[in-house]
């Protein structure tokens, strides 16, 4: 890999136009780069110089797990979608029709998992409240208008749609007043989460515009960040010229009595080798924030269980909490990239068992699905039927919470709505 990087970096996204140089460079022929740039018509692609020059082992790539963290692979999605938008590359297929084509391909791909649209979006005087999420009574969701990109796109992200340009996709707001106001009319709401894309993305300035006013509301306990960007861009809490700025008001939050959470996305343990990356972590813990660490389990990026204990262990040395592994949502490329469920569960069990009581604050595999957060606790036999354990560990319906249930066993299962109850059982909790 590059040397290490320079001490005063300016970020440099790469996108669309740099992607065959970098394909070539990872050693894909003319067909398999056409196939790839097929397959980023669809879905987004953006990185930056620091993943590529010190996250991705160009020697081991396509294989390496970071380079397919971030760039397209060309059979990530069917391949008569892809074989299509290639040919229509190669034949320089009328822009306006080739985004008619890709559009409809999206669709198909379940952009809002999760009744997103359907059931989260609250109504404010009759009307949806754009940019709002409130699935739990807790907790709810904003995402800031300013935040909806990120320093690098994950390859796998659920959250895709806020990144194709295509505007009834995407959940944004730019009301500041709006969440203040809907936060101080719900006093059962004690938590918000900034998610996005990546609020990080926004100056210092405009992300206080977002929190400060938040920290006049007597029951809100956390502010919570959603951020990528102690991974793919740590310089933003090193050097970036509003970084001071930024670790003064995570300080503000932490002095008005809540607890700033940030949600940091580690997907494997070699995004925390870089010496900024370990620097930057305890930069934001030293202003009192807890940073709480969480990733889906990507087939070919990290489904080892070595990677995840690894990972873990090296979180909890540097002062960060391990806090969820996901199972890939049922969105986007989750055919390409999804462990089935009894696979994921053994993982996750051989990871766990090589880490101390201090990493053992992960819970996991979860499926963030409709009706609610549902862990995978174990495989028994109930009956004489092989059975998936299963529990809420939140849910639309705070009664499911903590209920522990059972399913059919099955194999090839990936998600909740793959999963059946046994003989003569009723339906699953939350599904019927």
């Amino acid at each position: 890999m590059a040397a290490q990087y320079g001490d005063r970096p300016a970020f440099r996204a790469l996108s669309l136009p740099h992607l065959d140089a970098l394909l070539a460079r990872a050693g894909l022929d003319a067909q398999d780069r056409l196939r790839a740039r097929a397959v980023a018509e669809v879905l987004p692609f953006r990185t930056n110089a620091y993943v590529v020059d010190e996250l991705i082992d160009w020697r081991a790539a396509p294989d390496d797990p970071l380079y397919r963290l971030v760039f397209p692979q060309p059979d990530m999605l069917p391949r008569a979608d892809v074989d299509r938008v290639a040919a229509m590359l190669r034949d320089g297929a009328h822009p306006e029709r080739l985004r008619e084509d890709v559009r409809e391909i999206r669709l198909r791909l379940n952009p809002h998992p999760g009744g997103q649209r359907d059931h989260n979006t609250p109504l404010v005087d009759g009307e949806p409240a754009e940019g709002l999420q409130h699935k739990y009574p807790e907790t709810v969701l904003f995402f800031p208008r300013q935040g909806q990109t990120c320093h690098a796109y994950c390859s796998y992200c659920f959250r895709w749609p806020q990144f194709v340009g295509e505007p009834d996709l995407r959940m944004a707001s730019g009301d500041a007043e709006g969440l203040r106001a809907y936060v101080q009319a719900h006093p059962e709401v004690t938590s918000v989460l900034i998610t996005g894309g990546d609020p990080l993305v926004m100056s210092s300035a405009v992300l206080a515009r977002y929190v400060e006013p938040l920290l006049e509301i007597p029951h809100l306990e956390s502010v919570r960040i959603g951020t990528k960007a102690l991974s793919y861009w740590p310089h933003r809490f090193l050097t970036d010229p509003d970084a001071e700025d930024l670790l003064r008001l995570f300080d503000r939050v932490v002095r008005s009595g809540r607890n700033l959470a940030l949600m940091g996305h580690y997907s494997h343990p070699r995004e925390l080798e870089t010496d900024v990356a370990q620097r930057a972590l305890r930069r934001v813990t030293g202003t009192g924030a807890v940073v709480r660490c969480q990733a889906p389990l990507i087939r070919g990026v990290n489904d080892r269980a070595e990677d995840w204990a690894v990972l873990w262990r090296r979180l909890v040395a540097l002062g960060a909490v391990p806090y969820y592994l996901f199972v890939e949502r049922d969105t986007g490329p989750q055919d390409y990239f999804a462990v089935p469920l009894a696979r994921a569960y053994e993982l996750f069990r051989e990871a766990y068992a090589q880490v101390s009581g201090l990493a053992r604050t992960v819970r996991g595999p979860i499926m963030s699905a409709t009706p609610g957060k549902v862990q995978v606790d174990g495989v028994t036999e109930v009956g004489g039927q092989r059975a998936f354990v299963l529990h809420y560990v939140q849910a639309r319906d705070p009664d499911l919470v903590g209920r522990p249930f059972f399913a059919a066993f099955d194999p090839d299962a990936r998600w909740l709505t793959d999963l059946k109850p046994l003989e003569g059982a009723a339906a699953l909790p939350g599904l019927g």
